[in-house]
């Protein structure tokens, strides 16, 4: 509202501004109340000048920071919200386990007693809530209960901080924290649902999550949680998961068990104190250690840096600390009492560090990610990585940081703030200064990392050059490259979300195109659309058109990904244009060769080759010998779909010719198996089972199981055709495997399409029927209109085995109906010739000639053998019940030459046996 009111007066103003302007121009006469203005110029001029100061004081209002305690409860960033995506920092393991625990053991004991009664009974574990105030130590003892109880839940400990109250930071939503989670519980992330109903994919990833952890032992902790709306999709579904909350605030439900964390008794204040200042006790005064402990609110955390400060200083005495902190508190006593009681301790620990240490803690405040190592912290700070170290090596002896697993550090929130508030007081610039040094640190970094996941020959765009050399970490191997993605992920999204809410545009545009190799293969691809999607927002902002065709361009790849074919064209379209606009040739091509692949999907074949080949003129004037290889795949691909398979074979033996030269063996796999179809087509088994052999052991090499699974499904078919039908089962059946693993619902319906057609094969109609019916239900859903073809054709086939006359004619009706819109004439004779055995079956060898002969004529016109020797074959069967024997022998014999040269003995054994019968 307020903004609203901003933005209202800054109308106003401006208009105000235009008018008082041009008060003095005699060339126009202004109506109504304007004429007032226009006679009364120097009032009009004090009325903008009381407007504008008015507006900044409100702006100025608007604009002054709150503290923590002050701000309003912190909310789950709602589902539909725009802007960069979010993502969990999800530990695989516990947090260090503090070597100094207070003592807490009634509330350890409490929650021991409550684990063992339930599991002793057979009971479902309850969601134990942690809560107390800030410092307290909620999460010390969440990770400490959870080291003891560990031994319970071997099935993995994972820690996830929903940054509730994390200042800097927007609570992490459920659908990001789910998708960390599963991906945390090596989930592939093609499997974790994606989709544009934020609702439904959030429920989708719950359950999901839930059948994961369904009969296993695990230990779940969720950090500083803003409410139970945030983290109730979280929670396992399972009896014997354990899950510890913890939160400032009172979450409970009915079914939750709470555990409040107060201060610290005085004796175990004084046992801490002791215990980390390393002192003898009797070198304590018992009424000044009383009097530390009680400046601190009992709290351990304030009463651990109070200790680190004794410690460090041999020549203090008790009595000198509690002097130094007394004076903090009186430079802090505008602050509330409770503020007061920690903040103190903080002061005094900061103005103990060297200056050029206080500079570094007051640099991590600005840092938006959760955790840091020692190349963030060099980046942030403008220094050596050796520095670096030193520097989060002696704050976290000082207890100003605490350690994750993997050499990474965290702050409290509370140090957090008070670092942030340090650094807010500084020169203003530092802020953007520091997150515009980790924003180039971060693209610096992936631009190593990517060079591991971008295909050979593509163009890269270079990484800045800073003034300042960048260390980054080294990445010499693809799985190294990875796993540093992975666990950077939630940093690098933070910092575009900081840079975007800094209006650092370019920087914003910059880090999501660095990102896009990664999201584009390991997703989760919403995180990745609301990516480009703040990409193009900010080049919008800046007008840069080239980097607004860009961000499109990738944001179009996506949503392909996603099946969302309608957007995914529509977006390509408006990338080709803004890049004809610029004059970027290369990023027409790229644009041009996704929306032939969109085209392809939805099988718009005439678009598509069109697409291809004006992508491959680009291509070929550009010199760019990868973009040439993938449009000759792609065009290889369609006309491979129109069943101009000469076509296809040159375009795509071209395309693996320049794989080949360019060693990128991916895009190599890719036109062997294209090939491997074509050859089966033509009649070419074993030519076809070598290709999809060779293919299937690069992608085995280069660990890609989606595409090991399309091989797995091209060898079946092949095994099927030359009967081998266990063979077929088999490599099929591993193939829905992994499409069922991998999440891939196009594989998946491919598979259970191929294992229906063995049912058939099997005389198993019924399982063969409900396999089609599965499979063309995920068709149309997916809006593939191939599939849908393919599957109403064996479908028909099965009904027809059945007996069911009536509905096996309507599905091949349906069937020929969308091919001949497709232009796949191999598919429509396929379907002519099991329509005119249904036909035949049926004792009408008149309808059932007539279909079979336009199944030859297609068949011969088009070089499909197969479908050739099957209308031949029916043909003579149709003209043996005319009693036609001469004619029909003819047409046997001719089937039977076909099935011979092409190696299809079931078909020719029985060809044979029908031309022994004729003999006889």
């Amino acid at each position: 509202m307020a903004v609203a009111v901003v933005a209202g007066g800054g109308a106003a103003t401006t208009m105000l501004m235009g008018l008082v302007t041009n008060a003095v121009s005699e060339q126009s006469h202004w109506p109504s109340w304007l004429g007032w203005l226009q006679r009364h110029a120097w009032l009009s001029f004090i009325l903008l000048g009381v407007a504008l100061v008015g507006l900044t004081a409100l702006l100025a209002a608007l604009a002054e920071p709150r503290t923590p305690d002050s701000s309003p409860d912190p909310a789950v960033r709602p589902n539909d919200e725009s802007g960069p995506p979010g993502a969990a920092l999800v530990l695989r393991s516990l947090p260090r386990d503090t070597a100094a625990f207070t003592d807490r053991s009634a509330e350890l004991e409490r929650l021991t007693r409550s684990v063992e009664a339930s599991q002793a009974g057979g009971e479902s574990l309850p969601v134990h809530v942690i809560d107390g105030m800030p410092g307290v130590g909620k999460t010390t003892f969440a990770v400490h209960a959870g080291h003891v109880l560990s031994a319970r839940f071997p099935d993995g400990q994972l820690f996830v901080n929903l940054n509730g109250h994390t200042p800097g930071r927007s609570p992490v939503q459920a659908t990001d924290a789910l998708a960390s989670l599963l991906a945390a519980m090596g989930v592939p992330t093609q499997r974790i649902p994606v989709g544009d109903d934020p609702g439904a994919v959030t429920e989708a990833r719950a359950a999901l999550w839930r059948s994961q952890l369904a009969d296993k032992k695990a230990l779940l902790i969720l950090d500083n949680a803003a409410s139970y709306q945030q983290f109730e999709p979280l929670l396992p579904g399972g009896t014997d998961c354990l899950v510890l909350v913890t939160s400032r605030k009172r979450l409970a439900a009915n079914e939750e068990v709470v555990l409040p964390v107060e201060a610290l008794p005085p004796d175990h204040a004084i046992s801490l104190f002791r215990q980390l200042s390393r002192r003898p006790a009797e070198s304590f005064d018992r009424t000044v250690l009383e009097e530390l402990v009680q400046l601190c609110g009992y709290l351990p955390l304030g009463v651990s840096l109070l200790a680190a400060r004794l410690r460090h200083h041999p020549t203090w005495s008790p009595e000198d600390l509690r002097g130094r902190l007394l004076a903090a508190r009186d430079r802090l006593g505008e602050m509330r009492a409770g503020e007061r009681a920690v903040a103190a301790t903080f002061d005094l620990s900061y103005t103990d560090l060297p200056s050029e240490r206080q500079r570094f803690f007051r640099r991590l405040g600005f840092f938006p990610g959760t955790d840091i190592d020692a190349y963030i912290g060099a980046a942030l700070d403008s220094n050596t990585l050796a520095e670096a170290r030193r520097h989060l090596d002696a704050l976290y002896d000082d207890h100003l940081i605490d350690e994750n697993p993997g050499n990474r550090y965290r702050l409290h929130d509370l140090l957090r703030d008070y670092a942030r508030g340090l650094a807010d007081e500084g020169d203003s610039m530092d802020h953007a200064q520091a997150v515009a040094n980790v924003c180039i640190y971060y693209l610096v970094a992936l631009a190593s990392a990517n060079k591991h996941l971008v295909r050979s020959g593509s163009v890269m765009s270079a990484p800045p050059s800073p003034e300042a050399p960048v260390e980054i970490p080294t990445m010499e191997t693809r799985t190294v490259a990875l796993e540093w993605l992975e666990d950077e992920r939630p940093n690098v999204l933070a910092c575009i979300e900081q840079a975007d809410s800094l209006a650092m545009h370019s920087m914003v545009i910059r880090l999501a195109a660095a990102m896009a190799p990664f999201l584009r293969q390991a997703g989760p691809w919403d995180q990745a659309v609301d990516l480009h999607r703040a990409a193009a927002e900010a080049a919008r902002h800046t007008g840069d058109r080239q980097a607004l065709a860009d961000a499109l361009a990738e944001l179009g790849v996506v949503r392909r990904f996603m099946a969302c074919y309608a957007e995914a064209a529509e977006i390509l379209s408006e990338a080709v244009t803004l890049y004809d606009a610029v004059g970027d040739l290369r990023g027409k091509a790229n644009a041009l060769n996704q929306a032939g692949i969109v085209s392809y999907m939805t099988a718009d074949n005439e678009a598509a080759a069109q697409a291809q080949t004006d992508a491959l003129a680009l291509y070929r004037g550009l010199g760019d010998r990868l973009g040439q290889a993938n449009a000759l795949a792609d065009l290889g691909m369609v006309r491979r779909q129109t069943s101009r398979f000469d076509a296809a074979m040159e375009t795509q033996s071209e395309a693996l010719s320049i794989y080949r030269e360019l060693n990128d063996r991916y895009g190599e796999a890719n036109s062997l198996r294209d090939l491997g179809v074509v050859h089966y087509l033509t009649g070419q088994y074993d030519r076809a089972a070598e290709r999809h052999r060779k293919a299937y052991d690069i992608y085995r090499d280069l660990n890609d199981r989606v595409h090991q699974a399309y091989a797995l499904n091209e060898m079946g078919t092949v095994r099927r055709l030359t009967g081998d039908i266990s063979g077929a089962r088999e490599a099929h059946t591993q193939a829905l495997d992994y499409y069922t693993e991998l999440g891939d619902q196009f594989g998946r319906a491919n598979s259970i399409r191929h294992l229906g057609t063995l049912e058939r094969l099997a005389g198993q109609a019924p399982e063969a029927i409900r396999a089609q019916e599965e499979a063309l239900e995920l068709y149309r859903d997916l809006g593939s209109r191939g599939g849908e073809a393919d599957a109403l054709s064996e479908l028909g086939a099965a009904r027809g085995s059945a007996g069911d006359t009536a509905g096996a004619t309507d599905a091949f009706a349906q069937s020929l109906e969308i091919l001949r819109q497709l232009g796949d004439r191999c598919a429509e004779a396929e379907v002519l010739n099991h329509w005119g055995n249904l036909l035949h079956s049926d004792g009408d060898p008149t309808a059932a000639r007539s279909r079979f002969t336009q199944a030859l004529d297609i068949a011969q016109e088009i070089g499909c053998p197969l479908e050739e020797a099957r209308a031949l074959e029916g043909i003579g069967r149709c003209d043996l019940l005319a009693d036609e024997r001469s004619q029909a022998v003819s047409s046997l014999r001719a089937a039977l030459a076909v099935y011979g040269r092409l190696g299809v003995t079931g078909a020719a054994a029985e060809v044979e046996r029908l031309l022994l019968a004729q003999a006889g």
